[in-house]
């Protein structure tokens, strides 16, 4: 009996050595080093989206977005936040009135975290936008948990809301056609007015 548990860890050692050496070889063999840059990049994903999509401007945002949509994605915020006058404060402060407040201030004894009350500025439409984006991007080391909204349509109609809750300052006018547009068409269409008529 004892002649056969000794066969058994013989095998189990000489195969864990036999493992480990192939091991060893197969490492030498197939060096692998690590790559400067992880990740694969993709060919053309540069030169299309240069980078950040460029969408609408915070003004055509506005013009075109919606109080009740942005009511429905201001319930995400009702945990912590009110927005209608006379509210109290949750966890986070009541919002009625903010834009054209203060940043870190609007509201009298609520508990401001130091880096949003000494933020400085006003809630006007971009840094409302700024602040809907990141927030921790917006003031590093606040007591704010919340991601953020990704998408603008989503920010300006949340924006609309609040405005419609207590007001706010003059909207950012919608940009007007990019001028590189206009030229680049104009351009076009001298060329084909210059270019001369081929010889018959």
């Amino acid at each position: 009996m004892n002649d056969r548990k000794n066969t058994a860890f013989g095998w189990i050692l000489g195969s864990g050595i036999v493992a480990l050496g192939l091991w060893i070889i197969s490492s030498n063999y197939f060096d692998e080093e690590r790559p400067e840059e992880m990740g694969y990049a993709i060919a053309g994903a540069e030169e299309a989206g240069g980078g950040e999509t460029a969408g609408p401007d915070l003004g055509t945002l506005l013009a075109s977005g919606s109080v009740e949509a942005g009511e429905k994605i201001f319930a995400k915020c009702t945990a912590c936040h009110t927005a209608n006058q006379g509210g109290a404060n949750g966890i986070g402060p009541n919002l009625f009135g903010v834009l054209g407040k203060p940043v870190g201030s609007h509201v009298a004894g609520f508990a401001y975290s130091p880096a949003l009350s000494g933020h400085g500025g006003e809630w006007n439409w971009e840094t409302m936008d700024a602040w809907l984006t990141s927030p921790k991007k917006f003031a590093s080391g606040t007591k704010m948990s919340f991601a953020g909204l990704s998408k603008p349509e989503d920010r300006a109609n949340v924006m609309l809301y609040l405005e419609s809750n207590g007001g706010a300052p003059a909207k950012p006018a919608p940009a007007a056609p990019a001028a590189e547009e206009t030229a680049a068409a104009d351009g076009a269409t001298g060329e084909a007015e210059a270019a001369p008529a081929p010889a018959e």
